[in-house]
């Protein structure tokens, strides 16, 4: 029979590796096609490699908690003549992945080649790759490495280390500057204490943490009355989240001025398309962000169903690809960590990130019965890009989407 190669395959745009996290099969083992055959982890979700047709499963070579490039030999699959035809492999040997060079060396690996025959052994030489998500650091203040030298700059590179992580290095050099024996007793320093690897997601996270405070951010906030919001969600069926009250109003409000929710590339104001709006959820030891598409045209009662269903997705991490894109602003609901308020960070692609604190029973002067009554009251934040959005824009934004939770049943 035929044997070809189970690669690791492209699992999402901007996604160049993955993590095995678990071996599904066991050589030797029939399967049919759309099996899953591994478990993967990459910096947005767990999702699973796929027999791409029935066959048995030959000689693995992948490893689990492992790092692979796109393009890596997994294992060696064998199948049927008709089913190398539809395929479209032939008999002549062809590459099948072209190996990158590994995050932390600088020696080439030659391309991996695969024969078919029935005596073909893949190759154990795997392109592995360590789980660092590439991004745009920020450069470190004058507290660290202000300035970083062609030779230190080689040496960081070659340990996937970034300006932003010798922020807290004393200089020895001139003016204060880090010097490479400086960064080496740093590193030498750092094998006195206990470490463990972080994962994809954390180190995706705090990527885009960096690329986002390389912009001037600013935060408002205003508090906000809830009581009309939770008698609509006391008598709704299905019932919205008080997160999901948030990301209407807020999609409303942006329709009515598209340029607070745009972005300022070189001289121009770019407006969306649509009103995507992303929302926070917590997983372990990071967050995702599902996106609702077009909100502003969307009901809240039809977009609890799905919201519900994203919540569910992200949590197992296992959210669809077209979900996985950023929208143009988030909410995240941190009220529920008992939060009552917080300066969240805007993603890179995004200029805004609307926040819900914890609610709780304060005193509200009433014109209408000349009296103290209770109210249930929570804080609403805004932080935005400066460059884009000044603070009398964020303000009125911001009581915009206070006005619109006064009346969730137009929502």
């Amino acid at each position: 029979m035929p044997t070809i190669p189970i690669l690791m395959p492209q699992l999402g745009e901007s996604i160049a590796e993955a993590t095995i996290i678990r071996i599904l099969v066991e050589p030797g083992r029939t399967v049919e096609a759309g099996s899953d055959l591994f478990e993967v982890e990459t910096n947005k979700a767990t999702m699973a490699v796929t027999a791409p047709c029935a066959g048995k499963i030959g000689q693995i070579v992948a490893t689990t908690q492992t790092s692979y490039a796109v393009g890596s030999t997994l294992a060696a699959f064998e199948i049927t003549d008709a089913d190398a035809q539809s395929l479209g492999i032939s008999e002549e040997p062809k590459p099948v992945a072209k190996a990158p060079r590994t995050s932390s060396s600088a020696d080439v690996v030659e391309n991996l080649h695969f024969k078919i025959s029935d005596n073909d052994v893949i190759s154990t030489r795997q392109p592995t790759v360590e789980p660092v998500v590439g991004g745009l650091p920020v450069p470190a203040g004058a507290t660290g490495a202000s300035y970083i030298s062609p030779r230190m700059r080689a040496r960081m590179l070659e340990l996937g280390l970034n300006a932003s992580d010798l922020a807290g290095v004393p200089g020895t050099g001139a003016g204060g500057r880090v010097t490479v024996e400086d960064f080496e007793a740093f590193l030498r320093a750092l094998e006195q204490h206990r470490m463990t690897p972080a994962s994809p997601m954390r180190i995706a996270v705090a990527d885009s943490m960096r690329r986002s405070w390389a912009r001037p951010l600013a935060t408002v906030g205003s508090p906000v009355m809830l009581d009309a919001l939770l008698a609509h969600r006391k008598k709704a069926d299905p019932k919205p989240g008080p997160a999901l009250y948030v990301i209407r109003a807020l999609a409303l409000a942006l329709a009515e001025n598209t340029a607070f929710a745009g972005r300022l590339v070189g001289n121009r104001i770019v407006h969306p398309l649509a009103i995507d709006i992303g929302f926070a959820v917590e997983v372990d030891d990071g967050v995702m962000v599902p996106t609702l598409r077009e909100v502003e045209k969307t009901p809240l009662v039809k977009l609890v169903p799905t919201y519900n269903k994203l919540v569910e997705q992200a949590r197992a991490r296992r959210l669809p690809n077209d979900v996985n894109r950023p929208g143009i602003a988030t909410v995240t609901n941190f009220g529920t960590f008992g939060i009552v308020w917080a300066t969240p960070i805007p993603l890179p692609e995004q200029n805004l990130v609307l926040g819900l604190g914890a609610g709780s029973k304060v005193p509200h002067w009433s014109d209408e019965v000349q009296q103290f009554i209770p109210v249930t009251e929570a804080e609403l934040t805004l932080s935005f890009d400066h460059r884009v959005l000044d603070g009398g824009g964020a303000g009125r934004l911001l009581k915009r989407v206070a006005d619109l939770l006064q009346k969730p049943e137009l929502l």
